[in-house]
């Protein structure tokens, strides 16, 4: 039995192996492969095609990545996947970027620098394409990727270290149209509630809140913050609100920058025998798509998660293409005019 008749169907085959079949050196099939034929006459492209078909060749997309250091895949950080808003984001972009012939590797930095750079470090040994960076924090290796010219997109907050494509909304307008709700309702004793360590995409809500109140007469003395640390916004709106609670009062309405915050606002509320929205008006910023089952209370402004994907595929696009792209700034969903029930003198 010849070497050539006892290969297993099963048996990987490889450019050597059409070398071998033809007779020709592997650089050569290698250009052929490649559509590069370079030298080679029109009987040796003949003959190497023949081989590859009968053999039933496929280019090794590992090997063609590592040689050309890209791939057909893209790498998602992001912070607190436990997050209703943070899971809609990643996936549109995983559904946008699959249509778009990609493959997305998801990873949860926990709004840490560390993990990000230990991430951005992993996934460039994987020859990634690109990288859809959500709620980046700045880092060493963040820098480092920025100065590489790695094809990157930020997502939800802008880039902390400045420059690079952006999808994302108007985050002062949003907080701007909370004020405007809530002043529509005759409310004149609102409160903010934030992280202590607020990432720039949430304190630009709050800064546009706050703002739109003074333009409209509320004293800036008479707008309370109140702020808690930690990663978790459920827990950061609980102890936040216990904070107001504690030096002065609930409010008669407030901005809860996330959604999450504001459910842990409303656990506070029940305990403290405090009725949400009569007694309290809560505005947050996300509507998550469970506010309609859990939180029938909230008023929430709506921002499209579902359309994310294609303008990151779309900045990422231009990336590979060598072209500058220009932020998008996707449009959040007005609230509702209707008021809410009015407040007890």
């Amino acid at each position: 039995m010849t070497a050539k008749a006892a290969r297993s169907p099963k048996d990987a085959v490889s450019l050597a192996t059409v070398a071998r079949e033809t007779g020709v050196s592997v650089a050569t099939v290698s250009r052929i492969v490649n559509g590069k034929s370079g030298r080679a006459s029109a009987d040796t492209i003949a003959r190497v095609e023949r081989a590859i078909a009968r053999l039933g060749y496929r280019p090794n997309p590992v090997g063609r990545a590592l040689k050309r250091r890209a791939s057909r895949v893209v790498a998602m950080l992001a912070p607190n996947l436990d997050n209703p808003a943070m899971a809609a984001i990643a996936v549109s972009t995983e559904a946008a970027l699959r249509d778009a012939g990609y493959v997305m590797i998801l990873c949860d930095t926990h709004d840490r620098a560390d993990l990000q750079d230990d991430y951005l470090r992993a996934m460039r040994d994987q020859f990634v394409a690109g990288y859809v960076m959500v709620s980046a924090v700045a880092s060493a290796g963040l820098a480092e990727a920025q100065a590489r010219g790695d094809p990157m997109v930020f997502v939800a907050r802008r880039n902390p270290l400045g420059g690079g494509a952006y999808v994302g909304i108007d985050n002062r307008k949003a907080g701007a149209d909370a004020a405007d709700h809530l002043l529509a309702q005759g409310i004149r004793r609102p409160a903010v509630l934030m992280a202590t360590q607020n990432a720039s995409s949430t304190a630009e809500r709050a800064e546009g809140f706050v703002r739109r109140l003074v333009a409209q007469g509320v004293p800036q003395g008479e707008i309370r913050r109140a702020s808690a640390p930690g990663l978790s916004h459920i827990e950061i709106g609980y102890a936040a609100a216990k904070s107001l609670e504690e030096s002065g009062g609930w409010p008669d309405g407030a901005l809860c920058v996330s959604d999450m915050i504001a459910y842990g606002a409303y656990r506070r509320a029940t305990e403290s025998g405090i009725a949400i929205p009569r007694r309290c008006a809560l505005v947050g910023i996300d509507g998550n798509a469970i506010n309609h089952w859990i939180a029938p209370w909230l008023i929430s402004i709506r921002i499209p998660y579902e359309s994310f994907g294609r303008h990151v595929v779309a900045q990422l696009t231009s990336a590979w293409g060598g072209n500058a792209a220009a932020d998008v700034d996707v449009a959040h969903e007005p609230l509702p005019t209707i008021p809410a029930p009015a407040l007890p003198a």
